[in-house]
């Protein structure tokens, strides 16, 4: 969940900053001499920031998670623990069964709270990074079905279907914010109509932004369902199904505590904030890898 909101974010402040630096320079506009809109022009000035924007965000993506969560990268030539070169075979092993040409790097990152992911710009440059308490709280077998649901996601190209995603509804949030700060604009005194013309671009942007953002999060629940089944056949179904139902366990446990938000292959169970979750229910999960 982290690391999918981190990609959001990122991607929301690299366009706000691309189309905010070339509406000072006026690049790209598409408002015409009568005060009309120049529709060709809008959309295409829409494609170049939003496309611009996703894909500097995967560009970006391990580099930032490194950084954000503070990984730990274990090298093979290094002097790992056996718990770490442990979980660096397990990663290598898996990777070369998925048919991998180039073998990810390995992270270990401290927190306290389940989690595993998976991130980069491209197969030959993927990250899959592990917590603690992921090696801590679950047994081998729970591990590697996480890391065989965490390789799966690499190979199914699921960052790069992502970013394509996510530059399609970028495109539609510049180009209908434009269109509504265009529309109050004409609805002020025309000496602060451009003033609040360049803030309501903004604002219309972000709100645009979140509502889009649904899009790529319920395109996020649907890929988890596919990386379930890439780590079943990688890692075996029972090790799948166990690492979900060891997940299950921890969040029982967790229940109570502040560390009941899990970030790894679950999602929090209020209804209300489904629209607004990475993962599905972990049921559900578990219902359509045993069928």
């Amino acid at each position: 969940m982290k690391r999918i909101l981190l990609f959001i974010l990122t991607n929301l402040l690299v366009m706000l900053t691309i189309g905010i630096i070339l509406s000072v320079f006026g690049i790209g506009s598409y408002i015409n001499e009568s005060g009309g809109i120049n529709f060709t022009s809008l959309l295409i000035f829409s494609g170049i920031v939003g496309f611009t924007g996703a894909l500097i965000s995967l560009a970006m993506s391990r580099w930032m998670a490194k950084r954000m969560m503070n990984v730990h990268v274990l090298k093979p030539e290094d002097n790992l623990s056996h718990g770490e070169r442990q979980l660096v075979e397990m990663v290598h092993r898996l990777s070369q069964a998925a048919g991998m040409m180039h073998m990810p790097e390995v992270g270990i990152y401290e927190s306290k709270e389940v989690n595993a992911f998976a991130t980069g710009p491209s197969k030959k440059r993927s990250l899959v990074a592990v917590s603690t308490a992921t090696l801590t709280e679950l047994d081998a077998d729970a591990v590697e079905g996480i890391i065989g649901h965490e390789v799966a996601h690499i190979v199914n190209g699921d960052m790069v279907t992502m970013t394509l995603l996510q530059g399609v509804v970028n495109t539609f949030v510049v180009f209908l914010s434009r269109i509504a700060a265009w529309a109050v604009s004409r609805v002020v005194k025309e000496d602060i109509a451009p003033i609040v013309h360049f803030i309501a671009v903004i604002v219309f942007q972000i709100v645009f932004s979140i509502l889009g953002s649904m899009v790529v999060l319920a395109y996020s629940r649907h890929r988890e369902f596919h990386a379930d089944a890439g780590g079943a056949h990688l890692a075996g179904k029972d090790k799948m199904i166990h690492a979900l139902r060891g997940l299950q366990a921890y969040t029982s446990r967790m229940k109570d505590s502040e560390q009941n938000a899990i970030s790894t292959l679950q999602i929090n169970g209020k209804k209300r904030s489904a629209l607004f979750s990475t993962h599905p229910d972990l049921e559900e999960r578990i219902r359509r890898l045993q069928a």
